[in-house]
């Protein structure tokens, strides 16, 4: 074995051990075990984007999971007036999590506004993590609720009983 094998061996044990850890972090996986996880972090990819590229457009469905483990992002939503910003993304958010479990298109568009790291997960390689455990999906689905009941929560939190646009986005948890 030569010094570089060596060196690219250690790197990658490196990053399998990283991508371990922010998995560990991610309250979409928090409720997998690590027999699962340990399964995700080899199978995670890590890319890197320019500033200015686009991670997903609004209306495609490319069954994409990113963790953002640097820079930041900016979140879009094109309708008939324009391009509107909606959110910023940055260092440590998930997103995309429900592109995993199945079809689903985007109803954003994701660029980068600086240069960006992230770890990303495909529908396809998680699926496959599924028919390993398939006692997996209970505890992802309990994930999912709790996420869902826990954004309408902060939604109530911050909603003001003179909005009367905001009385229709009440009730996101009754589906």
């Amino acid at each position: 074995m030569n010094s570089n094998s060596g060196k690219n061996e250690t790197c990658k044990s490196c990053e399998f051990q990283e991508n371990l850890d922010i998995l560990r972090q991610i309250n979409f996986f928090s409720q997998l075990p690590l027999e699962a996880l340990i399964v995700i972090a080899y199978l995670c990819t890590r890319e890197m984007f320019k500033k200015g590229d686009y991670l997903f457009h609004q209306n495609e469905d490319d069954g994409l999971a990113f963790y953002i483990i640097s820079g930041n992002a900016s979140l879009f939503h094109k309708d008939k007036d324009g391009e509107h910003l909606i959110r910023n993304y940055h260092e440590g958010e998930f997103v995309g999590g429900l592109t995993l479990l199945g079809s689903l298109h985007r109803l954003f568009s994701l660029q980068s506004i600086t240069d960006l790291t992230c770890l990303m997960l495909t529908r396809e390689k998680f699926a496959k993590v599924l028919e390993q455990f398939p006692d997996l999906m209970p505890k992802v689905l309990k994930v999912v609720v709790d996420i869902v009941r826990e954004w309408e929560e902060r939604f109530l939190g911050n909603y003001s009983a003179s909005c009367d646009a905001c009385k229709h986005n009440i009730g996101v948890s009754l589906v």
